[in-house]
């Protein structure tokens, strides 16, 4: 396809010469260019390597031999970066891949929504409390959650905050996965007691029983060594939201002389941002990131082509990856003609679908999921893209592994009466630990086998 002019000569803050969408109001504010300064000269949180591993991991997801599992909160706080949070989320991430592992017979790539998912886009600037218009929360990386307008203002410094909590959560889940805690005997041992202490959990027993006998089938023929079963690799990714940040942190790597953005392994460009002619696309075509691209059901699929070229021109596998978010009545009208024309083009990448923004609606004073809508967009967006020569390459959800009580449905049957028990996203609502293991059980049977 013929795609819009860009011009050759790309640097990381050739981004600031293009329209800016859903940016914070800093006011002309000098704390952020000493905020930046700063963080340019602070060690790079995730590394060249990493993230070249993670693309070749990418490849073999376009190829139907892997699996994308992104999930974690909605929004970061910083409050909520402690050990026993940190813990739990990733906990719920370890068991959605066992089960899909299994299920699938092919490896999971495990992509936390973490470390670094700390801004928020918004729909409106503005919100009104106690009858004065204040600025919208946008996220702790910009201000705070708090309810007045000095909270509200958005604060340079915030994003320096943000680097050392990221800092301070990629170290513990470095420590988590490579020190014991995410063994495949713990994890496998976690889901039984899911099983065993969830309502009607005990539906899932017979692929539990089956994990049981493959794992004994390994250990008893030698195949697991070395304690091979004991450590994960687990990425991490979020919205690459604040430009300032991810230009600070974005470092040329000295072994392979390319760019890379080092704030994350994956970045995302979300479906507010996703301009041909933004700052955003035009930042992500200088890094050798994996870039994530979010597509929600008002697309302009000419428009959407051309960031697929533009981000990736040498068609490289393991860069891009969709991520529709039509909504569950909406996939079967709207997925068909962005897979055809990907299709047409012969474009590589993967499918990633984001079952949870598109099927958001009010409850109440409380804005709510629907466990079974959840699970039926991720099933229609897997029989369009087999109807269509694709396969489903992952998922991405917003998940906590505390026991909230934030979308409807699933074992523990939440309710709209119930909503309120322990309602605690700053932004959207979550599926809780049970609803997350769930989902990948129900995966695992209707989409794996």
């Amino acid at each position: 396809m013929n795609i819009i002019n860009k011009p050759t000569n790309w640097a990381k803050d050739t981004w600031r010469k293009f329209p800016r969408v859903q940016q914070p109001d800093w006011l002309d504010d000098p704390a952020l260019k000493k905020a930046e300064d700063a963080l340019e000269k602070l060690p790079p949180l995730v590394f060249a390597g990493e993230v070249s591993r993670l693309r070749q991991e990418l490849s073999l997801v376009e190829k139907n031999k892997a699996f994308i599992i992104q999930g974690g909160d909605c929004a970061e706080t910083f409050s909520q970066c402690t050990a026993a949070v940190l813990r739990e989320n990733l906990k719920v991430l370890l068991q959605m891949s066992v089960v899909l592992t299994f299920a699938a017979s092919k490896r999971v790539v495990k992509i936390g929504r973490m470390a670094g998912q700390y801004a928020k886009p918004r729909s409106n600037n503005m919100e009104t409390f106690d009858g004065k218009e204040i600025p919208v929360y946008r996220g702790d990386m910009v201000n705070k959650d708090t309810p007045n307008l000095e909270a509200r203002k958005a604060n340079p410094e915030r994003i320096l905050q943000t680097y050392f909590y990221s800092a301070a959560t990629l170290n513990l889940l470095r420590g988590y996965t490579k020190g014991g805690f995410a063994s495949l005997d713990n994890v496998h041992k976690w889901n039984k007691e899911f099983i065993k202490n969830t309502p009607q959990g005990d539906k899932y027993e017979k692929l539990a029983f089956e994990i049981d006998k493959n794992l004994s089938f390994m250990k008893a023929v030698g195949l697991v060594k070395n304690g091979a079963l004991d450590q994960v690799d687990i990425y991490t990714s979020h919205e690459a939201l604040i430009l300032e940040y991810e230009q600070a942190l974005t470092r040329r790597d000295t072994l392979s002389d390319k760019v890379f953005d080092c704030s994350a392994h994956l970045l995302w460009i979300g479906d507010r941002t996703r301009l041909s002619d933004g700052a955003h696309v035009e930042f992500f075509r200088g890094v050798n990131n994996p870039v994530g691209i979010k597509l929600g059901p008002d697309y302009d699929l000419d428009d959407f082509l051309k960031i697929i070229e533009i981000i990736n021109p040498n068609n490289e596998t393991g860069k891009i990856v969709i991520i529709p978010r039509f909504g569950a009545n909406k996939v079967e009208k709207l997925l068909p003609k962005v897979v055809q024309a990907v299709n047409k083009e012969g474009f590589n990448l993967s499918f990633c679908s984001d079952p949870m923004h598109g099927n958001t609606f009010k409850a109440g004073n409380y804005k709510t999921r629907d466990f079974e809508t959840i699970l039926k967009e991720i099933t229609e967006v897997n029989h369009v893209l087999k109807a269509n020569n694709r396969h489903l390459g992952g998922i991405h959800i917003e998940t906590t592994g505390l026991p909230v009580t934030e979308c409807l449905g699933g074992l523990q049957k939440i309710n709209q009466t119930t909503l309120d028990s322990n309602y605690a996203t700053t932004c959207d609502p979550r599926l809780n630990a049970s609803q997350s293991v769930e989902l990948a059980f129900l995966l695992a049977s209707k989409l794996m086998r």
